[in-house]
C-alpha cells in the first residue's frame, strides 16, 4: 500500500483519539506534530501533550500506537513524545478553536 494512503488513514485513526480533559481529538488539538510512513509501512509519529503533567501522559501515547497499528498496511509504529516545541493553543486547527470558544 502506498505511504501517502497509509499516512491519510493513520491521520483519520488519530482523529478518534481524544484528550480526556478536552472534547476535541488530538489531531485537531495540534498534539500530533509529524506522521511519517516509510515504504515498508513503518510509521513514526512525533506528538506532544498539553503539559508534562497531563493525566493522559501514559495512556494517550499507547492509544496513538494501538490505533495506528490497526491501520491496514502499517507494519511497525514508533511514537515519540516530545516537549519542544511546547504545545500551545495556537497549534489547534480552526475547527478546534471554534469548538472550544477560542474564536
Amino acid at each position: 500500500m502506498e505511504a501517502t494512503i497509509i499516512e491519510a488513514e493513520v491521520i483519520e485513526a488519530l482523529r478518534s483519539c481524544f484528550d480526556p480533559e478536552i472534547p476535541v481529538n488530538i489531531y485537531e488539538l495540534g498534539l500530533i506534530y509529524d506522521v511519517k510512513v516509510d515504504p515498508s509501512g513503518a510509521v513514526g509519529i512525533r506528538m506532544t501533550l498539553t503539559s508534562p503533567s497531563c493525566p493522559a501522559a501514559q495512556s494517550l501515547p499507547a492509544e496513538v500506537q494501538a490505533k495506528t497499528r490497526g491501520v491496514r498496511g502499517v507494519t511497525d509504529v514508533t511514537v515519540d513524545v516530545v516537549w519542544d516545541p511546547p504545545w500551545e493553543p495556537s497549534k489547534m486547527s480552526e475547527a478546534a478553536k471554534l469548538q472550544l470558544g477560542f474564536m
